[in-house]
């Protein structure tokens, strides 16, 4: 029992204390491992993938990803000046390249690495339509979804751990213990945890691509192309990562006049929109 009361007092200690407040959700986000951790970690694993991969580092697909990164970049530092939030990327790397690979995908990592698959290119169509991808992985590095996972996993197995220890020496109700609860935590808690990431990096992305000059239009074009792609084949919304397509676009489309307007108020031009 002594166990069980040291586990649970630790636990809620790290959950009360091991927030921060992310500017751009303007919420409190776990923050349990420190970004002086994350960061080296971050850009160690990027170079290893990099060396790894067949990087593509001539050509327009691959001038256009950093050009396209950069201006997103440059309009995320704009908004946090802007903001009252000038040193917040100050550890930040921004890196952008392009691999090449048939996987429709691109990542980010925390720090400001992104990476894009000549896989999604396609799907992309346009500058506009990588600026919606780009936007949306420059979201998940600025709002820390990285740290946030982290520490969730972190919380996850702890508090595995003092359930167990609840349950004393009964070795099979620790087992039913213990598969019902990585299932139940799996689909009631990370599964819609990483659901809400996705849906902050399109709202955020959406906002980052107008202010760097895109019609925010696009990306709702965007997800319908990638939804045609997929050939609806997608599991359902409780058991994947991801909101659904369909929702995915609609929120876009709702989110569109909300980021012109920012963009407006912020840069002054209507970029003809």
């Amino acid at each position: 029992m002594a166990k069980f009361k040291f586990y649970t007092s630790l636990l809620l200690m790290f959950i009360i204390f091991g927030c921060g407040q992310n500017p751009f959700t303007g919420k409190s986000t776990l923050a349990l491992v420190p970004n002086s951790q994350i960061l080296p970690m971050s850009f160690e694993q990027y170079d290893q993938v990099l060396e790894e991969s067949n990087v593509v580092k001539e050509g327009e697909e691959a001038q256009m990803i950093e050009r396209v990164g950069l201006k997103i970049a440059n309009a995320s530092e704009r908004w946090l000046s802007e903001n009252g939030y000038p040193d917040y990327t100050e550890n930040y790397k921004w890196e952008f390249n392009l691999i090449d690979d048939d996987q429709v995908n691109a990542w980010a990592m925390p720090g400001g690495k992104i990476a894009f698959y000549t896989g999604i290119l396609p799907i992309a169509k346009n500058e506009t339509g990588v600026a919606a991808i780009m936007g949306h992985e420059v979201a998940h590095a600025l709002a820390n979804h990285g740290q946030q996972r982290m520490s969730a996993s972190q919380i996850q197995q702890a508090a595995g751990t003092v359930g167990m220890l609840a349950l004393g020496d009964d070795q099979q109700s620790q087992q039913l213990f213990a598969t019902a609860y990585g299932i139940g935590s799996q689909v009631g808690v990370m599964l819609p945890f990483s659901r809400k990431h996705e849906t902050e990096a399109d709202r955020i992305g959406i906002k980052l691509m107008a202010i760097a000059g895109y019609n925010p239009d696009e990306a709702a074009q965007l997800w319908k192309r990638m939804k045609e792609n997929s050939d609806g084949e997608a599991p359902p919304q409780f058991l994947s990562t991801h909101p659904s397509n369909d929702e995915r676009i609609q929120n876009l489309k709702d989110w569109s006049d909300e980021a012109k307007k920012e963009a407006i108020d912020l840069v002054d031009d209507d970029q003809g929109w």
